[in-house]
């Protein structure tokens, strides 16, 4: 049986790393992408071939056009082809409106949805050719409700999950699959950055009263590129422990 190529973008920590681990974990060839971290998309490659699977990490800004079709490319060239689109690469500033630099802005929506424009329409050409294929894009739940100090990433995830219902009925036609995942308030590096206090409020607010896990979205992603989620397509699954 043939390996699935699977790439994921910002893949060597965080909910990432998760993602790249249990894709490799399932015997899939992992391209764990990565911007600025070399060492720890290494590691993550590294972690990956220590379970007996197959992975290699790829630097590549996905936020650039031109890096995006290029590291596309590059995949196809290497494999012959791309299974699996994992969109998780991001990244969060945060501010109040009043006090939002406009660079800081323009960085967000590249990195959050810019990025994942990029890498689905590079992905798509060889998805449409191979005649099918799985897209899923990291969003969250900021993108449904919006987070007070957090606009600009609110808007960008927001962006994606409309980005990805609209998608999905285009390429739907070609075999390809495109869903999101939103998550809620996960345990990552990012949340430990979140001061004490904010952190108590979020867990007050959770009907689990719980942080979720990487692992725990990481699972849900992989749900979304098996068999079983065949007939699912235009979806963003909300992964938040009951968090409205």
């Amino acid at each position: 049986m043939t390996k699935r190529v699977v790439l994921v973008t910002g893949g060597g920590r965080g909910i990432g790393e998760a993602i790249s681990v249990i894709f490799g974990k399932n015997g899939d060839i992992v391209v764990v992408n990565y911007l600025s971290n070399e060492k720890r998309a290494r590691e993550v490659v590294a972690k990956i071939k220590e379970a007996d699977g197959e992975a290699i990490a790829l630097k590549a800004d996905i936020s650039r056009h031109d890096e995006a079709f290029r590291m596309i490319d590059d995949i196809v060239e290497k494999y012959g082809r791309l299974d699996v689109l994992v969109n998780n690469a991001g990244m969060a500033k945060g501010g109040l409106l009043m006090l939002l630099d406009e660079k800081d802005w323009d960085s967000v929506i590249n990195a959050n949805l810019k990025g994942v424009f990029n890498c689905c329409k590079a992905a798509s050409r060889q998805m449409i050719a191979q005649k099918k294929g799985i897209i899923i894009n990291v969003s969250s739940l900021s993108g449904i409700t919006g987070l007070a100090g957090q606009s600009d990433y609110s808007a960008a995830k927001g962006g994606v999950i409309a980005f990805t219902k609209a998608i999905a009925k285009e390429l739907a036609q070609f075999g390809i699959l495109v869903n999101a995942v939103a998550p809620g308030v996960i345990d990552t590096e990012m949340l430990s950055d979140v001061p004490e206090a904010i952190r108590k409020k979020f867990l007050e607010m959770i009907p689990l009263k719980r942080f979720g896990k990487p692992e725990e979205v990481a699972g849900i992603v992989k749900f979304l590129a098996s068999p079983e989620a065949s007939y699912i397509t235009g979806e963003a699954i909300v992964v938040s422990g009951g968090l409205p």
